[in-house]
């Protein structure tokens, strides 16, 4: 089973509290708001989950990461595929402080949102249920099953 990462920046932009989402330009999501990441990956030199999500921010955004915070870890579940992808945890990061501005990679295009304006129509539908406990400060663990056509089947969000 694969493991992957999900970074996300967030900042204080006179005084309203802002996300950075990227737009996915390929690949698996593509034409989604996401936040940045992707698979755990021995032959990048990549020694464990918080060496890709350095690793994942500097190739898609050009950011070095300073600190992170692991925030959630995420079940997905895709029972419908027909190759080894069927399952994947997703561990989450909320990052605060970094060098560098974030800038549009041939895979990513970066933009500011503030939290109260995050184009949850525009993303994965899971992330309605989840993303806005994490930016309250909820730790969570969660379930996600999809069905074909990205429906959720079912889901299970705890908090720890």
């Amino acid at each position: 089973m694969k493991q992957a990462t999900l970074c996300f920046l967030i900042r204080e932009n006179r005084g309203n509290r802002e996300l950075l989402l990227a737009m996915k330009k390929r690949g698996f999501g593509q034409g989604k708001w996401n936040g940045i990441g992707g698979k755990l990956d021995f032959n990048k030199r990549d020694k464990n989950i918080f060496d890709t999500a350095t690793r994942e921010m500097k190739e898609e955004i050009g950011v070095k990461i300073k600190d992170m915070e692991r925030v959630a870890i995420l079940n997905f579940h895709y029972p419908y595929l027909t190759n080894s992808e069927k399952e994947w945890p997703v561990h989450v990061f909320l990052v605060k402080d970094w060098e560098g501005e974030p800038k549009e990679s041939e895979e990513m295009k970066p933009k500011w949102f503030k939290i109260k304006k995050i184009p949850f129509n525009k993303m994965w539908p899971d992330d309605k249920f989840w993303l806005p406990k994490i930016l309250k400060g909820e730790k969570l663990k969660a379930e996600f099953s999809f069905k074909s056509g990205e429906l959720i089947d079912s889901y299970e969000i705890k908090t720890i």
